[in-house]
């Protein structure tokens, strides 16, 4: 009806009501889609959860199902959440547990499943096949709910409390990302690295005023699940500021000979949420299509031992690299991902970028930190009060017990006992309820221990509470614990935009990447980058130096973009690798904070490798390298071996490389030790050797001395040497430094195998070289963060002391 009376009426002994069908439409589809966005689809921006992952959480908690304890089915799970929490159907429940327990969908798995949870391809089994319960990292998550840390609310029925928000000691929403459609608004958040927003948390907490620029210094890009490489990070950007973006992902590829004379490519790391099948079914559908050339087969050789392997043989003739140009843009092994973090703030959606995600984070953690601490505080004080009350009775425990005694009845006694020995209820309930053996003399000892320690312990939560800085300081250090117990090493690989051919170029060019000359750049910090060169113009002068984060060169290397060079690594490894997927930067405006880290770009997951130097190869310029415990080689690096790494030298026990660099004859070494000393020696001393060889004596070494840094300089050159001096025995924190430049032409050159000259005189407090660099042009000191740190502008006598510098250094190198 569309117009109403307003008055109710009764037809065959029902009463009918007229209403306005317009009216009755608009209310009903506001309470829908308000039950769908605050009820359903959208995560709160504090734990992450939506309210049915977060009822999941909270029942297998109150169900006991820990990590250490055994699994149980699924449907006994989701038929507790349904019946307790969660008045909807039971496949919506099950689907949000099974999303919580795949790795290929959560960064940071919160359900540890047993049985068939479903792949990339294929869905899970039956709740009644599968089992459950929490994973080690959904502690993290449900922790200290029993000390008042966070509201509880009444369930649908009023029958029991469920908490309105978990602790979340993890930073859920960035960690593990999150997907839902809601009435009129979506929601969609990329997975990230537990280590890089811990650390970008940690920062933001100390810094409040940080930029989004600075934050992606911790906090780069997205971390995938399943790897990959995301291309080009300007949509990355654009996400982190304004909640709305998109990026591209491509799968890991490497090219392997097959065969004698058979070529494939090995896809071993899809895009995010991409299964092989689908990859499989597009590339044949493209071939019956002629969209794609050059393929003769495709195989999927994954199994539980090796992980994802797919395997694309390739025909006789045709350029891997093309072939690879053609699929990543007719099939998902190229793929694009939408940003839009649409989270509830205070009960309302919001859009809200990384930084904004970040400090509705800590303030809830700030939030949940107080409460635990007023709560712990709380009973401890009452505790403490009962103990009190305890040693009172036990100094006169023969009058207490006359006093009981000779009451008429437990009111009495309890009246008595807080008149005569000036007691509190509490206490003195508390004594009349205790057993007689309690009141001994070994009980009073334990009684005063116990006292002792909660004094303590109060006011240790009393200087939290009265501290905004200790308070931010437990936040902080509760959020190592989660990186160091639940962080892993960053699977998915960042680079630089790749610039795509308009369709007409790129049906009628060649899909091969131009093999044009470029400059590799590598900081001290372990960033690395590409500079593209035209090849018919001169050198261009290097742009200005800036002071900004990483921004010290370690090495840099002349090649092409698909040609090869080698990362040398501290344990004497080569890595092959090409250039190709690094970040371009223009030459006039060399940024690390763009670069990719590359551990990350080699793949590499052993924390204690740490890259010391890239140099070309294949080439006839003999390569110099110096060794921890003054070991100096000189090596030819042709007539390698067809591996992707090898090694370059021998090591003895105990030892590593400290630097890698070209060593043609005409070149003088350079050693600086951890005790002040520098050598200066002519390289041809050093005969070339094989690769296996371990070299020779490089320089002679005081007691527990060590090489920190060596290189080469041409003998006619001009060059500055910069030396860092500090304490080894200086807390974290606390660390001064000074530093000094010398002129090169004040180093007398001296024999291999000796002892060097004095660089630098200590001061009282100083011990050691902390770190060092000789070269040509403008040197750059780092903190250990890639923060700048301002060298003395003058020069200084070869063995003079330093002058105090703002802060300590780990890095020197040249200023980029």
């Amino acid at each position: 009806m569309t117009e109403s009376s307003g008055a109710p009426h009764e037809i065959a002994g029902e009463r009918i009501e007229d209403i306005d069908i317009s009216e009755e439409m608009e209310g009903s589809f506001l309470e829908y889609a308000y039950s769908v966005i605050y009820s359903r689809a959208l995560p709160d921006a504090r734990d992450g959860l939506k309210p049915v992952q977060r009822r999941i959480l909270f029942m297998m908690t109150d169900m006991g199902l820990r990590p250490e304890k055994g699994h149980v089915k699924s449907a006994r799970v989701v038929g507790e959440v349904m019946g307790k929490l969660h008045p909807h159907g039971d496949s919506s429940i099950y689907d949000a547990l099974v999303r919580m327990a795949q790795g290929f969908a959560m960064r940071l798995p919160l359900v540890d499943g047993h049985g068939n949870f479903g792949s990339l391809d294929d869905g899970p089994a039956a709740s009644r096949y599968t089992e459950a319960r929490l994973a080690g990292a959904a502690l993290a998550m449900t922790e200290s709910l029993d000390e008042n840390v966070v509201d509880f609310v009444p369930n649908y029925d009023n029958q029991i409390m469920q908490p309105d928000v978990l602790p979340s000691a993890v930073p859920n929403l960035l960690v593990n990302g999150a997907s839902g459609i809601a009435v009129g608004m979506a929601t969609n958040l990329a997975p990230h690295n537990l280590i890089e927003v811990v650390d970008g948390a940690k920062h933001l907490l100390q810094h409040p005023e940080a930029t989004v620029d600075e934050l992606m210094e911790f906090i780069p890009g997205p971390d995938l699940p399943g790897g990959g490489t995301i291309v080009g990070l300007d949509g990355v950007k654009d996400a982190y500021r304004t909640g709305r973006g998109a990026f591209r992902t491509r799968a890991k590829v490497a090219v392997e000979q097959l065969g004698p004379r058979r070529t494939g490519l090995i896809v071993t790391e899809l895009p995010y949420l991409v299964g092989p099948e689908r990859v499989i079914e597009k590339i044949k559908q493209g071939v019956e299509a002629k969209k794609l050339s050059g393929i003769s087969d495709v195989a999927d050789l994954t199994d539980r031992k090796n992980g994802l392997r797919l395997v694309i043989t390739l025909k006789t003739g045709f350029a891997p690299e093309a072939v690879l140009e053609q699929l990543y843009r007719y099939t998902p092994l190229e793929d694009s991902f939408s940003i839009n973090s649409v989270a509830l703030v205070q009960g309302q959606p919001q859009t809200l970028g990384l930084r904004e995600m970040l400090r509705v984070f800590l303030d809830h953690r700030i939030s949940v930190i107080t409460r635990r601490t007023e709560h712990r505080l709380s009973k401890r004080r009452d505790r403490l009060h009962l103990v009190e009350g305890l040693l009172i009775a036990i100094l006169d425990i023969d009058e207490v017990i006359q006093l009981i005694r000779t009451s008429d009845d437990a009111e009495t006694a309890r009246t008595r006992l807080m008149q005569v020995f000036d007691l509190s209820e509490l206490q003195a309930e508390y004594i009349l309820e205790l057993r007689l053996r309690r009141l001994t003399k070994f009980s009073r000892v334990e009684l005063e221990a116990e006292r002792d320690e909660l004094n303590a312990e109060i006011a240790q939560l009393l200087e939290i509470l009265g501290s905004d800085e200790r308070l931010r300081g437990v936040v902080s250090d509760e959020l190592d614990q989660a990186a160091a117990a639940w962080g892993t090493p960053r699977r998915t690989l960042l680079t630089g935009a790749v610039i795509r051919p308009t369709r007409a170029a790129a049906a009628s060019a060649s899909l091969e990447v131009a093999d044009s000359p470029c400059t590799v750049l590598l900081s001290v910090t372990g960033r690395m980058l590409r500079i593209d060169r035209d090849p018919e113009a001169a050198d261009a002068p290097r742009g200005p130096s800036r002071a900004t984060k990483h921004g010290a060169i370690l090495a840099s290397v002349d090649g092409t973009v698909r040609g090869e060079l080698g990362a040398v690594m501290n344990d004497g490894t080569l890595h092959r690798f090409t250039p190709v997927d690094l970040p371009v930067v223009p030459t006039a405006s060399i940024a690390f904070s763009a670069g990719v880290k590359l551990a990350d770009y080699l793949g590499i997951t052993d924390k204690k490798l740490r890259v010391v130097g890239i140099v070309p190869i294949d080439t006839d310029t003999p390569i110099g390298m110096f060794t921890q415990q003054g070991i100096v080689k000189r090596v030819l690096l042709t007539d390698l071996p067809a591996k992707p790494s090898f090694e370059v030298i021998g090591l003895k026990a105990g030892d590593q490389l400290v630097g890698i660099f070209p060593a043609p004859d005409g070149t003088e070494f350079a050693a600086v030790t951890s005790d002040a000393q520098l050598l200066r020696f002519d390289a041809t001393s050093v005969r070339p050797q094989g690769r296996p060889a371990g070299g020779m004596a490089g320089i002679r070494l005081g007691d527990e001395a060590r090489v920190v840094f060596a290189t080469a300089i041409p003998a006619a050159g001009e060059a500055r040497v910069v030396t860092v001096a500090d304490s080894s025995i200086t807390l974290p924190g606390t660390d001064v430094a000074t530093a000094k430049i010398t002129d090169w032409a004040e180093i007398p050159a001296k024999g291999r195998a000796t002892g060097g000259v004095r660089i630098q005189r200590f001061l009282k407090w100083e011990d050691q070289i902390a770190c060092a660099w000789v070269g040509v042009g403008e040197a750059r000191a780092l903190a250990a963060d890639g923060t700048a740190r301002k060298l003395p502008s003058e020069l200084g006598k070869r063995d003079g002391s330093g002058t105090p510098i703002d802060g300590a250094a780990a890095f020197v190198g040249l200023a980029s």
